[in-house]
């Protein structure tokens, strides 16, 4: 499970892949609280990115309102994983401006912190504990004092219980909640790592290429899902299955060399010739 270090999650006072909190030299921060009454949930501003060289993030200016769900589309390399990278604290970029809300300056937090503050990343590959049910993996993944000591004592009180509850309801997978989560099929295992996160109560869930390998039936199926969480939370989905976007968009940003091409609905989009140009022609 090395691309989504759940000690973040499990045991939030350490540094994810790090033993020492101060390694990288940002310290606590505790972050303010969300404040969207702007209504944007996230603001990129002049966002650039340079690795040996290579411009992986070009002035990327990038802004999500609250509660919409907003699909990331684009070819290989261009920079759509750099800027998921550097949302939640992975990559510090060369130069820009990344804001949660109009009080939590992202460049500040460690990846901890970022999810504290209530961002939520799904990568492509499902990473769940497959040794233990689904409910056990929703209990883990509850935002609650899950320090070690706190772990030991930790007991579910009524509105906890309530809350897995509902999100089994929300996965689908109420009737597999004793189920060892490794029996799950891939889409299952998709939906149970959603779960999980929706457990610590994301503000905004980013969410990378979430079909890739299910079946039509899982597709349509996540789909529904995610029309379900949107606007209860604001999604932005990294994605290439093209029906799957025309299923769930309202508006799609195009990105191309580490920055936007084009923005708007699906059907504008796939109607501009630089678009079919540089990835929909291909």
């Amino acid at each position: 499970m090395a691309e989504l270090d759940w000690r973040a999650i499990v045991y939030p006072d350490t540094e994810a892949g790090s033993g020492d909190a101060g390694a990288a030299g940002y310290g606590h921060v505790r972050p303010a609280g969300l404040d969207t009454s702007h209504g944007v949930a996230l603001y990129l501003d002049d966002i650039s990115v340079s690795f040996d060289g290579f411009k992986a993030l070009n002035k990327l200016s990038l802004t999500i309102g609250v509660g919409e769900l907003r699909c990331i589309i684009g070819p290989n390399g261009a920079g759509k994983t750099t800027m998921m990278d550097v949302i939640t604290g992975k990559t510090r970029p060369d130069e820009g401006q990344a804001w949660f809300g109009q009080t939590i300056d992202l460049l500040k937090l460690r990846e901890a912190e970022v999810v504290a503050a209530g961002i939520g990343r799904k990568f492509q590959k499902p990473t769940v504990f497959e040794d233990l049910s689904v409910q056990d993996n929703l209990e883990l993944a509850l935002k609650a004092d899950k320090r070690v000591r706190g772990t030991l004592r930790f007991r579910l009180n009524a509105e906890q219980r309530d809350r897995i509850e509902e999100v089994l309801g929300l996965i689908g997978l109420h009737d597999q909640a004793a189920r060892r989560a490794g029996d799950l099929s891939h889409g299952q295992k998709q939906w149970l790592e959603i779960g999980m996160l929706l457990m610590l109560e994301p503000k905004l869930l980013l969410l990378d290429e979430p079909v890739a390998g299910m079946t039509d039936f899982e597709t349509d199926r996540t789909a529904e899902l995610f029309v379900s969480l949107a606007g209860r939370h604001t999604l932005m989905v990294v994605e290439h299955d093209m029906e799957f976007v025309r299923k769930i968009a309202h508006k799609v940003t195009v990105l191309h060399e580490g920055s936007v091409l084009a923005e708007g609905s699906l059907e504008q989009v796939q109607a501009d010739p630089r678009v079919v140009e540089v990835y929909l022609g291909r």
